[in-house]
């Protein structure tokens, strides 16, 4: 029988209180809706396609997002991307594709495509339970790119995944290797967000806010004044007007000046 512990019910009250379904199937749908309610969830709302269901996601603002991958009108990864790549206020919410399609191809799609966990059907009401878990309790970092944008690939948590550099097995040992790593997948983000900035120019822009928010953060930390003033250089160019691929050559550039040779090496192979 599924009886959640109360005290956990409590802190993932905020992620299902308002939760949006995409699922074309109603018996599936409902499934669901039946255990969202055993946890709590007090505003669930399903469509059956990926169009009312991203409407219905602007409507609302959930907390959570759970889809389907594939059905009449809804392909869960394309709707997972648009998410993930607009400008709501819920882009970061989480997300769980299910799917009786359990192959590795398709988790790991599921997984490039933003979603935070993979659900394969049948599930139990506990097997749920442990991915809104896993969810709204073990926050994983944000990941803003042009190439990808959601929660960290590195640490998918699906137990149905098991590829390379998956959770925390390639942590770095020690709080030096640690912002060393922050500061040189920032760099490399913002590399790759210079060179093909005119295939999304809307997503570039954010990829670089971030990646300026989150080295002059690690400057702070660091102590670095180097750093501290390129990126708050690349964050000024940014507030205001119009921001071109040739308008961010210069603050990113000396960003990059910055970077380790490994970095740089990377960039150019």
């Amino acid at each position: 029988m599924f009886a959640p512990d109360p005290k956990v019910l409590n802190r993932i009250a905020p992620a299902v209180r308002r939760v949006v379904i995409a699922d074309p199937n109603l018996a599936s749908s409902r499934l669901i809706m039946d255990v969202l309610k055993g946890m709590g969830a007090r505003e669930i709302f399903v469509e059956a396609t990926e169009e009312r269901a991203l409407q219905m996601i602007r409507d609302v603002d959930p907390g959570l997002v759970l889809t389907e991958r594939s059905g009449a009108g809804l392909d869960g990864e394309s709707l997972s991307r648009r998410i993930r790549r607009s400008s709501l206020t819920c882009r970061r919410a989480p997300i769980i594709m299910v799917t009786a399609d359990a192959t590795a191809s398709t988790i790991k799609g599921a997984r490039d495509s933003g979603v935070h966990e993979f659900l394969r059907k049948p599930f139990t009401s506990t097997d749920l339970f442990k991915r809104i878990e896993n969810v709204a309790l073990r926050p994983r970092d944000w990941v803003e790119a042009i190439g990808y944008v959601g929660p960290d690939r590195r640490r998918f948590n699906s137990g149905e995944y098991a590829g390379p550099a998956k959770r925390k097995s390639d942590k770095p040992a020690t709080g030096a290797a640690a912002n060393a790593s922050v500061k040189d997948q920032a760099l490399r983000i913002l590399a790759a967000t210079l060179a093909q900035f005119d295939t999304d120019p809307a997503q570039g822009v954010r990829a670089a806010r971030q990646q300026a928010e989150t080295l002059k953060a690690l400057a702070i930390k660091t102590s670095d004044a180097r750093l501290a003033i390129a990126a708050a250089g690349l964050e000024s160019h940014l507030v205001g007007g119009a921001v071109t691929k040739a308008s961010l050559a210069g603050p990113i550039g000396a960003l990059l000046a910055l970077a380790a040779p490994e970095t740089l090496q990377a960039k150019a192979s």
